[in-house]
């Protein structure tokens, strides 16, 4: 048997370039990648550069502690005997070490983080050479005398709880919350604009009982802004109290401190909310909590996003196009609602990665597991997502123009949707004694079930019932279009 051979040529692919070894670093993800611009403020709060921010801030600040004791501690002075006391220049310089923590010094962490193989350990090397390095800021001085009270009796959780409490804090109240009441703003806004334009309402998807565009939007828009009160009272708690919450070591390295008053003052200290009770960790209820929120906020919005993006569909609303824009690769007809469908995904992985957060964090096995430590650094994605999708849907609704006429059209083809009113007033009548008031749902079933009503026809019906002459002439002026009941002033009145 002989073996076929081919004389086709052979393809020769050149050599490829390998994109994990291009300069700078390339992303991985979106969030640092295509979408860096929306979700950048982030970085500042629950980046790893942030983490080590907020450790060193910690760390000072248990030193300064340490050494000249905080308000609500008992009594005034170092709480470690024989700590030397701070002067207001040293003070100040130990906080410059957090504050002018940047590219050089992120570098030399992870320096020293490669000897270590322990980031909490290298955060506290950090800080003791700032230390060593004091006399030729400050000349003569105190602090390397306090060099070992680094770190002194606590366990890398106890630096960690505190500084993810921040982050968190910071990220929510200053990036997160002030872009989500933008948009809760920019709704309400839209909602008051357009609270008299009357809209055919569909229930299953079906002509039904007509509204407000602004009224619906009210809806949601009263939605989110009650889950951002939640948000906006959140409590952020934090402990320090040693590696098993018994505060071993401090009570055998200085028994005479009152070291649970120690600890809550200095919580407090920090702007959080002190755990007086916790294993080695804080136990991350708080976190569980808040991210709760924040996804239901997310799934409000998503709801937001589809109904919207079903309104464009339907035609109510018109989408500005923007100048230079493509909307189809091949049809160039299209504006697609990109925005609300890039915020739809957007939110889904936020709430994805916000639950597991949310389910993860509040077990530990016995006094502690790491699963944490890794879960928490997916803390900045999450909030990421939702930011972005945030962006997207404020960019979307600003593209946005009602479509008044279409929807008055939508309205007049359906007069079958006065069935509701028109049965009401049957009822209401023969309450009041009125004769031939009788089965009226039944008889506007018949009437509208399944099939299409026109003006006539409804003017028709009504004018042989024998309502009352005020009743039928009520009737015979209301439309689709008038027929929204008090929806303009539910915006007004309750849309705050």
């Amino acid at each position: 048997m002989c073996a076929v051979t081919s004389s086709a040529p052979q393809t020769v692919q050149p050599a490829r370039v390998n994109l994990a070894d291009v300069t700078p670093p390339l992303a991985l993800g979106p969030l640092d990648g295509r979408y860096r611009g929306a979700v950048a403020p982030l970085v500042d709060h629950l980046s790893e550069a942030a983490l080590n921010r907020a450790r060193i801030h910690v760390e000072v600040e248990w030193l300064i502690t340490l050494c000249n004791g905080t308000a609500g501690a008992g009594a005034p002075g170092a709480v470690v005997p024989g700590a030397p006391s701070l002067s207001d220049a040293e003070i100040a310089y130990l906080r410059q070490v957090p504050a002018t923590f940047g590219a050089d010094e992120i570098a030399e962490l992870g320096a020293i983080e490669r000897e270590t193989v322990h980031d909490v350990k290298a955060v506290e090397y950090f800080i003791k050479r700032r230390i060593a390095a004091a006399p030729d800021v400050l000349g003569t001085t105190n602090l390397p005398a306090a060099s070992e009270l680094v770190h002194f009796a606590c366990t890398s959780e106890d630096i960690n709880n505190l500084s993810y409490a921040l982050m968190v804090q910071g990220a929510v109240r200053d990036v997160w919350l002030p872009a989500a009441e933008a948009l809760a703003d920019q709704l309400a806004d839209m909602a008051r604009e357009l609270a008299r334009v009357p809209m055919l309402s569909r229930t299953h998807g079906q002509p039904a009982t007509p509204t407000t565009m602004g009224k619906e939007l009210a809806v949601l828009t009263h939605r989110l802004r009650r889950q951002l009160r939640r948000v906006e009272g959140a409590e952020y708690l934090g402990k320090l109290n040693g590696a098993t919450g018994t505060y071993g070591a401090h009570v055998v390295a200085v028994p005479g401190a009152d070291w649970p008053a120690v600890s809550k003052a200095f919580v407090e200290h920090l702007g959080l909310v002190w755990n007086p009770l916790t294993t080695q960790i804080e136990s991350h209820d708080w976190q569980a909590e808040v991210y709760a929120d924040v996804a239901r906020f997310n799934r409000i919005l998503h709801n937001l996003a589809t109904d919207v993006w079903t309104y464009i569909s339907l035609g109510f609303f018109k989408q500005i196009p923007v100048a230079g824009a493509t909307g189809s690769s091949t049809m160039p007809h299209k504006v697609n609602p990109i925005r609300f469908e890039n915020a739809e995904a957007n939110l889904e992985i936020s709430c994805s990665l916000l639950d597991t957060l949310s389910a993860t964090l509040v077990t530990s096995r016995l006094q502690r597991d790491l699963t944490d430590s890794t879960t928490q650094r997916n803390i900045g994605p999450a909030f990421g997502h939702s930011l972005l999708a945030i962006d997207n849907v404020r960019r979307g609704l600003k593209a946005l123009d009602v479509n008044a006429e279409l929807m008055a059209d939508d309205l007049d083809a359906n007069w079958e949707v006065l069935g509701e009113p028109v049965q009401s007033a049957m009822r209401a009548a023969s309450v009041a004694g009125v004769e031939g008031m009788e089965n009226p749902y039944e008889r506007l079933k018949e009437l509208t079930r399944g099939q299409r009503v026109d003006a006539a026809r409804m003017r028709e019906f009504v004018a042989g019932l024998g309502l009352p002459d005020d009743v039928a002439a009520r009737l015979a002026e209301l439309t689709p279009q008038s027929y929204t009941g008090v929806a303009a002033r539910l915006v007004e009145d309750y849309l705050a």
